[in-house]
């Protein structure tokens, strides 16, 4: 009961009630997404990868996500290992619909997180000024380990923390009548015990799509 008196907990009340009160107060205006081209036309080949399947979602997710529209596939590289590569698109955020957090996802599916391997990376990306700042989440289920690297992006704009997204979403709402967002993951199985190899391995995979994304989501 000490979390609902600290100083995070006050913020993020201020935060979902602002929220609240600007989604009501924008709800009769249109919001101004730009066009997307169907998820399911992203790149099959990209520089080193290949697509190996379409993943299909189960209607039950499907129904629990709420997205407007995903994309999940398995690509393969040099180093033959699987990547599975996961957007849900979101175009708008105000009738509840919002991305979920592979932190919360995958442990209800059985994955148990590795907090000492856990935490924020930064990865240098072609086509964007500086490092982007990424979630590097390591999960395990019996002998399977796996690296989740993933975040949230909408225009012109790429977010690790839920926290901050959630921030960028209300100003965003305010500034430029928009809400839409996508969550983007990558995951990679570990082999060998190895997830720094497993990480570069996704780095790399991210380095190489991360153009094709700009271009796919709206900016």
């Amino acid at each position: 009961m000490r979390f609902l008196h600290s100083k995070y907990a006050r913020v993020l009340t201020f935060v979902l009630l602002l929220q609240g009160g600007v989604f009501y107060a924008l709800a009769m205006r249109a919001e101004k997404t730009p066009p997307m081209a169907p998820l399911s036309t992203f790149p099959a080949n990209l520089p080193g990868y290949r697509l190996l399947r379409d993943v299909a979602t189960p209607p039950e997710i499907l129904n629990i996500l709420k997205a407007d529209d995903t994309l999940t596939r398995e690509y393969v590289g040099e180093s033959r290992v699987p990547i599975l590569f996961y957007i849900a698109f979101f175009n708008s955020q105000r009738y509840g619909q919002a991305p979920h957090s592979p932190k919360n996802c995958l442990p209800g599916e059985g994955w148990e997180p590795v907090d000492s391997e856990s935490g924020t990376i930064q990865v240098p990306v072609p086509g964007w000024s500086g490092p982007i700042d990424i979630n590097r989440f390591v999960v395990q289920h019996g002998e399977e380990k796996e690296v989740t690297l993933y975040w949230y992006q909408s225009h012109n704009r790429i977010i690790a923390r839920e926290f901050a997204a959630k921030f960028w979403l209300v100003a965003d709402s305010i500034r430029f009548n928009r809400s839409d967002s996508s969550l983007v993951r990558v995951i990679v199985p570990v082999e060998d015990n190895d997830t720094a190899s497993a990480t570069r391995n996704g780095i790399r995979f991210i380095q190489a799509m991360f153009p094709a994304l700009l271009r796919h989501l709206p900016q």
